[in-house]
């Protein structure tokens, strides 16, 4: 799937793309348990567009700006009006090769 065909809240998306940025952590509390965790969001750029990736604890340090990725059974949200995807617990990435072309 190309980044422009995303709609928000669809399930089961995979896309290729390459990280372009990270925003800077930050902690913020759960709402459920109260626990502390860190959350930030990577962009993600395909030849077709540019979408925000939130990032949870450990996912952080797992996920390199300027590589790129298959990311699989991710689900799209919307977040301050902004589409938004979300790796969820059954979602997976693994760095490729593969070129990805960033649309500019």
């Amino acid at each position: 799937m190309k980044i422009e065909e995303i709609k928000s809240y669809q399930k089961k998306i995979n896309v290729l793309a390459k990280v372009i940025d990270k925003t800077e952590i930050r902690e913020v509390n759960s709402r459920l348990d109260n626990t502390k965790h860190n959350v930030c969001e990577a962009i993600l750029a395909d030849e077709t567009g540019k979408v925000y990736l939130t990032l949870w604890d450990d996912a952080i340090e797992k996920i390199e700006v300027g590589k790129t990725y298959l990311f699989q059974n991710l689900f799209s949200s919307e977040f301050k009006k902004e589409l938004r995807l979300n790796i969820g617990r059954f979602g997976t990435f693994e760095e490729t090769d593969q070129e990805v072309q960033v649309k500019e």
